[in-house]
């Protein structure tokens, strides 16, 4: 069950974890530091394929992996090389439940 951001903020029983992706390293450090401030777990990885790795989407069983680690939220840039955020957004929702991928 999904359960959504205001939830999880109103009930603190509950940490918000945002994946954020993107390419450029300051703009990650940003990212990171800016939802830390807002109470968030964050996972900050610096590509599409990273992110797909994180999440145990990428086909390899010695990935890094999901290991039953919710993440609530993923944030991603538009224009990374080697995969766009769209590709990766469309990548996450064919690989998994995806009706929560929008």
């Amino acid at each position: 069950m999904a359960v959504a951001a205001g939830e999880v903020f109103a009930s603190g029983s509950q940490e918000l974890h945002v994946l954020a992706v993107d390419d450029s390293n300051a703009d990650r450090k940003i990212i990171e530091r800016l939802l830390k401030i807002s109470s968030c777990k964050v996972t900050a990885v610096e590509s599409g394929t990273r992110a797909l790795q994180f999440l145990g989407l990428d086909g390899e069983k010695h990935s890094l992996g999901y290991n039953g680690l919710k993440v609530n939220l993923i944030m991603t840039d538009y224009s990374m090389p080697g995969m766009t955020g769209y590709e990766l957004l469309k990548k996450i929702k064919t690989n998994t439940c995806g009706d929560h991928v929008f």
